[in-house]
């Protein structure tokens, strides 16, 4: 049975199009495994994902994460064991990333550690920063049991 990413393939190419930038295999395959997620993946979690079809070594992997990141296509959530995991920011119809996404909260799960996106909840908090400093992202983390552990 072949990986759902695999179907995911003509989009991720098209949304790495209107980019501008230059289109790769590793970049395709990476975008188009965050497409199919459901959850935060670990740099790891996408090694293993993109093994048979797509092998790439581990830095090639980090790269384009860190690219797709850089771009807006996707983000990175600070995981309780010093992991960075990586999720499809949410885009608008003409495939720019949605501002308000960019600002969302978090929910991981104390059972399986598995991290999701909260894409309803806003973590706009009235927080005033001393003179000289600059907000420039909110993150806000809520932790329990997700609907596959409770």
């Amino acid at each position: 049975m072949k990986p759902t990413y695999l179907t995911r393939i003509p989009a991720a190419e098209a949304h790495i199009r209107a980019t501008g930038e230059r289109l790769t295999q590793p970049r395709v395959a990476m975008l188009a495994t965050l497409m199919t997620a459901d959850h935060a993946i670990s740099h790891l979690d996408a090694v293993d994902a993109l093994a048979k079809h797509h092998p790439m070594d581990r830095v090639t992997v980090y790269r384009v994460l860190e690219w797709l990141v850089t771009m807006g296509i996707a983000h990175r959530i600070a995981g309780d064991d010093r992991v960075w995991r990586f999720m499809l920011t949410a885009a608008k119809p003409n495939g720019k990333a949605n501002a308000q996404h960019l600002q969302h909260a978090h929910f991981t799960c104390n059972d399986c550690g598995q991290t999701f996106c909260l894409d309803e909840v806003s973590p706009k908090l009235p927080v005033k920063v001393p003179a000289g400093f600059k907000t420039i992202d909110v993150d806000l983390k809520l932790r329990g049991q997700c609907a596959h552990c409770a």
